[in-house]
């Protein structure tokens, strides 16, 4: 398990969540939502969170089927996470986001916020994630 600083990403096609956490900790929030245009981030805005967050790792959310399977923004997610490791050469891993943004809404829902989840969906991406590693 990463013990430092964690940065999750909630890839879209119009934005792109994101949370921060410390996997020592075992603590995570929401962080920014950063614009994509057709989910192509503006890179040198991913190049300042890292720069300024110093993570030891990054989480994907990996948008895979109810079913199992892969869509294609499957596998655009999958190319977001490539180039982010390509670019940054920082380990990334991918986190199955299966209801994520459902669980984010159903949390804004109860706080009565109506602003855009991307960065809540970030921090359930990332809580799963440090849950896993705590059960294995």
């Amino acid at each position: 398990m990463a013990t430092g600083r964690i940065l999750a990403f909630d890839w879209g096609l119009k934005r792109i969540g994101v949370a921060v956490g410390n996997g020592l900790l075992g603590t995570c929030e929401p962080l920014c939502i950063l614009r994509a245009n057709n989910g192509a981030p503006d890179w040198a805005d991913i190049k300042n969170l890292l720069l300024e967050w110093q993570p030891a790792l990054l989480l994907v959310g990996e948008p895979i089927n109810m079913d199992g399977s892969d869509g294609e923004i499957t596998l655009r997610a999958r190319r977001f996470s490539r180039q982010l490791e390509g670019r940054f050469n920082l380990p990334v891993t991918l986190v199955d986001e299966r209801l994520s943004s459902r669980e984010a809404r159903l949390r804004r829902g109860e706080q009565g916020q109506q602003d855009p989840i991307d960065a809540d969906a970030a921090q359930v991406i990332l809580q799963t994630w440090l849950s896993e590693q705590l059960t294995n």
